[in-house]
């Protein structure tokens, strides 16, 4: 997808993260980085390495030198688009960060995980990553993720080393409930919570007690009664572990959106996050990444692409009734291809968004800008890892739109699959010589007519950035 595209869409859908003005608002160039551009820690590479790494000509694959950098043996491995823009604008992130429990008396969040303060927007300061949870008063949890940047690299390279502090300031909230397995949320905090290990007759007597002592007249009652009698929903706790996520996008979102006005942080992004909490993994996606499970050779899909598509009709909509929104570079109507000034004055394909059909109409030069529409919400997903067995070649797959373009979720099993089979399975390094082994495939070989894979496809073009998580450490972690 066009980069200027994804912006515009960020701009409509509130998508993640906060690439409504591009980073092009007035004076934007005089302000100073958030952070500088480069290329994720874990890799470990020098400044001329990451000079090298974006070359568009020969387009070198990195991958990840040592697998003590990352937990589980996890496998990693990029490579920069063919020219589409001069850098890589995806960013890749892999923490195991412990979360602090609030000091004893304090009702309200501190929001920070650890014991100091710090500023309520995270800069990634004075947090606790990577200890070791010694500790049973502190909770720890797994991450990995991918961002795609769009019109920029520099929300990308934000989100990266932010997201994950705001997933555990939300989670820090919620610790206290999440650490005490047995007991349902309180609807609301201070209230007494339901223990799980009550049979159903001593559950049922300590509602009916509760509701008595508040009914009218009841010894300790108030004058007026509340009402007692309605349907309450009961909330799990791995609702609140995603609604933590979800929060923790939210917060992103808004945090990089307000310090545009004094850094220079170009563009917006995808968002593919990956938690692993408590014996269960969480994969939370805003944009069109994508995680699968591929366990002994099937495919299980763990998240769903948020893309301008399903929403055609409601943007559409929105940049007939304010077209100052598209910022003069789009036009509102959707095309079946991109128009090209030789068309003007011939007749094509069209639909607005009073259409659900296809209609033909003159070409004229503002028919020439990026169509907004090109080619559902975040949403996240869980898979109770713990409780399923796994062998070692069993892997959760997260990658960019560069590597889905091309290759679809059977053909990226079967060819991890076939990898991991032939590789020792005690070779710590199988994991990312299977990342590896994926980005070739979609990134195919230059030819004449360019980057071409097997069968002559054409081949991605687009930056690619992939994740293979064996899930069998998960089990050992559990």
């Amino acid at each position: 997808m066009l980069t200027r595209v994804k912006s515009a869409v960020a701009n409509f859908m509130g998508g993640m993260m906060a690439g409504g003005n591009n980073g092009d608002h007035p004076g934007g160039s005089d302000l100073p980085l958030k952070y500088p551009y480069s290329r994720p820690e874990f890799l470990g590479l020098s400044p001329d390495e990451i000079e090298c790494s974006a070359d568009h000509v020969a387009r070198p694959i990195l991958i990840l030198k040592e697998t003590r950098r990352l937990p589980w043996s996890t496998g990693y491995a990029e490579v920069i688009n063919a020219g589409k823009s001069t850098l890589n604008e995806d960013q890749a992130c892999c923490e195991v960060l412990v979360v602090k429990r609030r000091p004893a008396g304090c009702s309200t969040p501190n929001r920070t995980p650890t014991a100091r303060r710090r500023s309520s927007l995270p800069n990634g300061e004075n947090l606790s990553i990577r200890e070791n949870p010694d500790s049973s008063e502190d909770l720890t949890f797994h991450y990995w993720a991918l961002f795609d940047g769009h019109a920029g690299s520099g929300a990308a390279v934000v989100a990266a080393r932010l997201l994950h502090h705001h997933v555990a300031l939300h989670l820090q909230e919620v610790m206290e409930i999440l650490c005490s397995p047995g007991l349902l949320p309180p609807t609301c905090l201070g209230e007494e919570p339901i223990n799980h290990h009550l049979t159903v007759t001593s559950q049922r007597a300590l509602t009916r007690a509760a509701s008595l002592r508040g009914a009218a007249g009841a010894p300790g009652s108030p004058s007026t009664p509340p009402t007692r009698f309605f349907t309450e929903k009961k909330v799990s706790h791995e609702s609140l572990v995603i609604g933590a996520i979800e929060n923790a996008f939210k917060d992103m979102d808004v945090q990089i959106e307000k310090e545009k006005s004094v850094y220079n942080i170009s563009g917006g992004c995808t968002a593919l996050v990956v938690v692993y909490l408590l014996g269960k993994l969480y994969v939370g996606n805003a944009g069109d990444s994508r995680a699968i499970i591929v366990r002994a050779g099937e495919v299980i899909p763990m998240s769903a692409e948020f893309t301008p598509e399903s929403e055609r009709q409601r943007l559409q909509f929105l940049a007939y009734m304010q077209p100052h929104l598209l910022g003069n570079e789009f036009t509102h109507l959707e095309f079946p291809r991109r128009v090209q000034r030789k068309e003007v004055g011939k007749r094509m394909l069209y639909r607005d968004f009073t259409m659900s059909g296809w209609a033909y109409k003159t070409i004229e030069d503002d028919d020439l800008k990026f169509p907004l529409i090109y080619g559902e919400g975040k949403k996240v997903r869980v898979y109770p890892l713990a409780q399923c067995e796994h062998g070692a070649d069993d892997v959760l797959v997260l990658g960019t739109d560069g590597l889905w373009d091309v290759l679809s979720n059977q053909e990226v099993a079967e060819a991890v699959t076939c990898f991991l089979t032939n590789c020792d399975p005690d070779d710590q390094h199988r994991y990312t010589m299977a990342a590896q082994d994926l980005i070739m495939r979609a990134r195919g070989v230059l030819k004449d007519r360019g980057w071409r894979i097997p069968n002559d496809r054409l081949g991605s073009g687009d930056d690619i950035s992939v994740f293979i998580i064996p899930l069998a450490y998960g089990n050992k972690q559990s």
